[in-house]
């Protein structure tokens, strides 16, 4: 007697993550700088640092004119939920121990400022970044991968030194324009998203499109993906949800990186 064959099962009755939906301020700022360590963490474990340089803000829920972001000087490895600081519109630390980069301020609150639907902004001195940034050049449309950025990211194509004025940031924030990154010439990458998690994503799969691409032009000629298969792939692949959804799978792979990460905030730091 031959059993009957497995039957599916309804699509209403099988998982699939979506970004959490939060009750109050409270709680989606503790969800914010939970994710905010983790990014950083994970960037320290994909050696995105280069001694005090990099940096990942997340704008406060309820202040939306003040960012958490990373301390000057310390690592991305090691960094805690509890040694995060809360900056304001003027560049002070309002919540924390520690000095600010002021290369992040400088360059990210004019980022936030240019773009009221940013939620997080990632900017590193990573080694293939820096390495296409080089360049002066836009990414091609060569691999899946990089047609999320397709027509969806600009180049910042100047370089003066250490951005430490605000007005240099508000000329990144206006080449930044709409689109989800901005190369910086002979400096590295910047990405935004609605979500921290969407913002880090950007950086990671954006950096190793460039190292992709460095790879690729040093073997051979170049043959790039058709203009309406490039922008078919970036409404697939590029919307700050499948960002969101692609970063999930390294937050559960890479515990190791986060041991330790979320202690909690320390009264005496308030």
């Amino acid at each position: 007697m031959t059993n009957p064959p497995p039957q599916p099962i309804p699509l209403d009755q099988l998982h699939f993550a979506m970004p959490p939906t939060f009750e109050s301020v409270e709680e989606e700022r503790a969800h914010r700088k939970a994710r905010l360590v983790t990014a950083l963490r994970l960037f320290g474990k994909f050696g995105f640092e280069e001694g005090v340089a990099g940096h990942i803000t997340a704008r406060d829920p309820e202040w939306t004119d003040h960012f958490w972001v990373n301390p000057f000087g310390m690592s991305f490895k090691v960094i805690k939920q509890s040694d995060l600081l809360l900056v304001n519109h003027d560049g002070r630390v309002v919540h924390g121990r520690h000095h600010v980069n002021q290369a992040a301020f400088a360059i990210h609150s004019e980022v936030h400022a240019a773009r009221p639907d940013v939620v997080a902004a990632a900017h590193s001195h990573s080694t293939h970044g820096r390495a296409f940034s080089a360049l002066g050049q836009l990414l091609d449309p060569v691999t899946q991968d990089v047609c999320a950025f397709y027509q969806d990211h600009a180049l910042f194509d100047d370089y003066t030194g250490v951005v430490l004025d605000r007005e240099e940031g508000r000329r990144i924030g206006a080449a930044l324009g709409p689109h989800k990154a901005v190369i910086l010439r002979n400096h590295g990458l910047l990405t935004v998203g609605t979500s921290v998690d969407a913002a880090a994503w950007w950086f990671i799969t954006m950096e190793r499109s460039c190292q992709v691409q460095l790879l690729a032009q040093a073997a051979g000629k170049l043959v790039p993906i058709e203009h309406e298969s490039a922008l078919l792939t970036r409404d697939q692949i590029g919307s700050d949800l499948a960002g969101w959804v692609n970063y999930q799978p390294l937050t559960t792979g890479h515990v190791d990186a986060l041991t330790g990460a979320f202690d909690e905030d320390r009264p005496d730091e308030d």
